[in-house]
């Protein structure tokens, strides 16, 4: 079997679990190829927003046992809140063995600080109208649906895969606005700050370039989703890249192969080796 990769830090965010949008299949497929040493959940992995109990296919269960795993074998998993998981805030600065939930954390990175949140905060349409944003978040995930459908579609025609959010989004002045301010607040608050990295999610937007002011200079860094872009982060020998899983060939590690036929005990059994680990610190 091809060895896994190993990495420092593996960033993922936006992964939106227990929603038909998700792809936990590809996801779990790349956690079984690497070895990281930290791994950072940047928001929106359960998306509690939209959670329900008729929804949560067995794939779904198989990635949290994946982070399970990493946790039980040594790897410090930081989960930060998003807004979609925002219930899990009320545990911020609490540990279960090596899995930490925490609002933000900054990291010393060879020498460079680097500032990790989800990135919410600095949406004011969340902040000031909270319900538009839910109901925004379902609208999202029936275009998600039919995406798919029309995915198909085209699959069984021969022809190349089409993202209608990503059409959307780009063609509407107003998001691409937003995504302009959005990046330039939280570049510029990190650069005052004096961060050399700053690393959030929440707009499905995978990006890694620097940005400048007149004070400064820092990197900007996004991991963008498991909805649509099949993104992440990897930080290895003082370098950030940006995985794409659409550009990868990972077939040693396709996910059922690894994990088959996983039931909620398994998951229970994994919540209780982590709970054991912690105990026994």
């Amino acid at each position: 079997m091809k060895t896994k990769r190993k990495v420092e830090i593996a960033v993922i965010s936006d992964v939106h679990l227990g929603t038909y949008g998700c792809h936990a299949k590809q996801l779990l497929t790349y956690l079984n190829s690497i070895n990281p040493k930290k791994l950072i959940l940047n928001g929106d992995i359960i998306d509690i927003w939209q959670f329900s109990k008729r929804y949560f296919p067995k794939s779904h269960l198989k990635v949290i046992k994946k982070i399970m795993d990493f946790a039980a074998d040594g790897v410090e998993v930081f989960y930060i809140t998003g807004n979609h998981d925002e219930m899990l805030r009320k545990f911020s600065d609490t540990s279960i063995g090596n899995i930490s939930i925490v609002d933000k954390v900054v990291l010393d990175l060879d020498g460079k600080k680097g500032w990790f949140f989800h990135g919410d905060v600095f949406d004011v349409s969340i902040q000031n109208a909270k319900w538009l944003a839910k109901l925004g978040g379902y609208g999202y995930d029936l275009l998600i649906l039919l995406n798919r459908l029309t995915n198909w579609i085209l699959t069984k025609l021969g022809k190349e895969r089409y993202s209608l959010s990503k059409k959307i989004k780009n063609g509407v002045k107003g998001a691409v606005k937003f995504m302009a301010d959005y990046e330039k607040t939280i570049t510029d608050l990190a650069i005052d700050n004096g961060y050399d990295y700053v690393v959030c999610g929440h707009i499905h937007q995978p990006k890694m370039e620097i940005r400048e002011n007149k004070h400064g200079k820092t990197m900007y860094l996004n991991s963008g989703d498991w909805v649509e872009n099949f993104t992440a982060l990897e930080y290895q020998f003082k370098r950030w890249k940006i995985y794409n899983y659409n550009n990868d060939k990972l077939s040693p590690f396709i996910a059922d192969e690894e994990v088959k036929e996983m039931e909620v005990k398994d998951l229970i059994a994994a919540i209780t080796i982590v709970d054991k680990a912690a105990k026994a610190k």
